[in-house]
């Protein structure tokens, strides 16, 4: 088990001497556990850091797949009860008629539900996020206060940040790890920034439980990866191949 950035580089250059290494899970989280294991980290969605006092994030160098920042669900209380019933819909990707509701929501337009005819965006105001509909009412909110408070207990430890080419797709796609970086001081107001331009979004995903409650996948603040390091004041190089 790594616990230091010494001990990170020393396994990155063992790592880098196999070159393309074939992914350990399909689909989009599969960078991120390929390099864990590679590292001896244990996979986990603890509040602690990966290793010693270091987050770890891992991304494809073009990938348009959005890192998760954060998840947290919108006030008010069994606000995602309401959602579903009001702008879910029904999915042939599920094998029932129970409601689901996907969303990718902007600050700079809104997003069409589906074909119910209905719409959702994200609207930033002084004291607020809100979750706004196509009548142009608050739905759900989120109190930037609090996100300010969550957000900087989620990033409160420093950051290394590993980038990747990638080859193939799925259950064979290949990732060659070629640089790293250590990444320090987030910066919440950079953050709403890229939020109010609309680089920053929020997903939505709800579905249900067999007995009709609202089932609530996580609701994501999301970026694309070339912007992830925007988001810290304090950014340096510290390993590549």
């Amino acid at each position: 088990m790594i616990s230091t950035l010494e001990d990170f580089k020393r396994k990155m250059d063992e790592i880098s001497i196999d070159g393309w290494i074939k992914t350990h899970r399909s689909g989009p989280t599969g960078i991120g556990k390929t390099l864990e294991d590679l590292l001896g980290i244990t996979e986990n969605n603890a509040a602690e850091p990966d290793f010693g006092v270091y987050e770890l994030k891992a991304a494809r160098d073009t990938d348009s797949s959005m890192l998760t920042l954060f998840t947290k669900t919108p006030k008010p209380p069994r606000i995602n009860n309401y959602l579903l019933n009001t702008y879910g819909y029904t999915s042939d990707n599920y094998d029932n008629e129970k409601k689901v509701l996907h969303a990718t929501l902007s600050a700079n337009t809104q997003s069409r539900i589906a074909d119910t005819g209905q719409t959702l965006g994200i609207k930033c105001l002084d004291e607020k996020i809100s979750l706004i509909g196509n009548s142009i009412i608050e739905e759900a909110y989120w109190e930037r206060e609090q996100l300010r408070n969550a957000f900087y207990k989620k990033y409160k430890h420093t950051l290394v940040y590993v980038k990747a080419k990638s080859r193939n797709i799925g259950k064979n796609e290949e990732f060659l790890f070629y640089e790293a970086y250590e990444l320090s001081d987030f910066d919440y107001e950079g953050l709403m920034n890229l939020l109010e331009k609309g680089v920053v979004k929020i997903d939505i995903r709800i579905g249900q439980y067999p007995d009709g409650r609202a089932h609530d996948h996580g609701t994501g603040f999301r970026i694309h990866p070339q912007y992830f390091d925007e988001l810290f004041m304090k950014k340096e190089k510290i390993w590549s191949r």
